[in-house]
């Protein structure tokens, strides 16, 4: 008799998800995971558990990037609506002095048309586009007293400012119209691709989810297995670098600097870790301290605290804490600093993650970081490499 048993497949590597349906499905028996853990393709026109696993993850990341333009467009549209408000209130003083410039200059001219020394047509005079104008082609100017030229001028000048600023409110009403859309867009991609993994997610069997579990056991193990040995690279590149230091102390002490040569260069080419100076350490235990107290706490998409964070709303805060401000986005985040290599990364480094920057953390030694995953999770510590070595984009070190 023919065997039944399905192949093995070749196992092509995809980013795993992190999913809080995974909490349960861990609860699956021991057997059923060890069995089952790579994914089997489908027979019955479903897709396969690779294919839902890879278009999950590509839907929260890409939830994770449109959460970032949510909250540049926020952003904006607050900084946008801010002034706009200014504007208005300006409008409407500039207005108000307008209209007082304006009776003045009525009252005056109905004074002079009483006595006869002029016979402008007051009403005309005030709706005038140019009181200038109307003064000169009525070649009253001359006649004018000092105070009342100055009330021309004053009034011609308020007119002309209140015009120009009124221009510029609609043009700024306009384009927070504009970013309002913005908004509104960036906020429906974000539910849109949320809604369509919590669907996938939902199909999903038992068995299904028991597979996934296994799958997310595994990176977790590679990711904390690649975390211990930057640790152990960094922790021997810092004991090396203690060691050159006490060395070169000693020669200065002892003079014996000159001619014994003082390069103990290995010859490698490999630029050593600098160690940041004692005040980025103390803001950093800070920030540290705030993203500690966090942990646990829900991630929601475009929240900056204090009951829920997204990922760069929670190094923001964490920063903040510190008395360092920090932009609201990842894009902006990413330039608030000096880069260094991961190598080198310190407690309080920002690590970036993807190609276009949709996540970040903060680094909190021995590779590991605390961030704000996605949403269902919640404010965790987890490995540098949750997602995979070449998931990381960049560390830079905000202050």
């Amino acid at each position: 008799m023919a065997s039944h048993r399905k192949p093995r497949p070749t196992g092509t590597r995809v980013a795993g998800i992190r999913t809080p349906a995974l909490a349960t499905a861990a609860l699956t028996s021991v057997a059923l995971l060890s069995q089952t853990a790579d994914a089997t393709p489908s027979n019955d026109g479903r897709p396969s558990l690779e294919e839902v696993e890879k278009k999950v993850d590509d839907l929260y990341r890409q939830a994770g990037s449109a959460t970032e333009k949510y909250n540049a467009a926020k952003e904006k549209t607050a900084k946008q609506r801010k002034r706009v408000d200014r504007l208005l209130d300006d409008v409407a003083q500039r207005t108000q002095k307008l209209n007082e410039a304006r009776e003045e200059l009525g009252s005056f001219a109905s004074a002079q048309y009483r006595t006869g020394a002029a016979v402008p047509e007051t009403a005309t005079f005030l709706l005038a586009d140019s009181p200038q104008d109307y003064f000169d082609q009525n070649q009253l100017m001359s006649r004018l007293t000092g105070r009342q030229k100055d009330a021309v001028d004053d009034y011609v000048a308020q007119q002309s400012e209140t015009m120009k600023k009124r221009r510029e409110a609609t043009e700024s009403l306009e384009t927070l119209t504009e970013s309002q859309k913005d908004l509104k867009t960036a906020k429906a991609t974000v539910q849109k691709k949320l809604a369509t993994a919590r669907e996938l997610l939902s199909e999903l069997t038992a068995e299904e989810k028991a597979r996934l579990a296994a799958i997310e056991k595994k990176k977790q193990q590679e990711a904390a297995r690649k975390a211990a040995e930057l640790a152990k690279q960094q922790e021997a590149a810092e004991h090396e670098r203690q060691e050159r230091e006490r060395e070169e102390a000693a020669r200065q002490e002892s003079g014996a600097g000159s001619g014994t040569g003082t390069d103990t260069g290995t010859g490698t080419g490999t630029t050593e870790p600098s160690a940041p100076d004692a005040s980025y350490g103390t803001k950093a235990e800070k920030a540290l301290a705030f993203a500690r107290a966090q942990i646990g706490k829900p991630y929601v998409w475009g929240a900056t605290g204090p009951g829920s964070y997204d990922c760069s709303g929670l190094t923001q805060a964490a920063w903040k804490a510190a008395d360092v401000s920090l932009p609201r986005t990842t894009y902006d985040q990413v330039n608030a600093g000096t880069t260094v290599p991961v190598s080198q990364a310190q407690p309080g480094d920002l690590v970036f993650f993807y190609d276009d920057l949709s996540h970040v953390g903060l680094y909190i030694g021995n590779g590991m970081m605390i961030h704000a995953p996605k949403p269902g999770a919640y404010v965790r510590e987890e490995s540098i490499y949750y997602d995979g070595e070449g998931s990381i984009h960049s560390v830079v070190r905000p202050a």
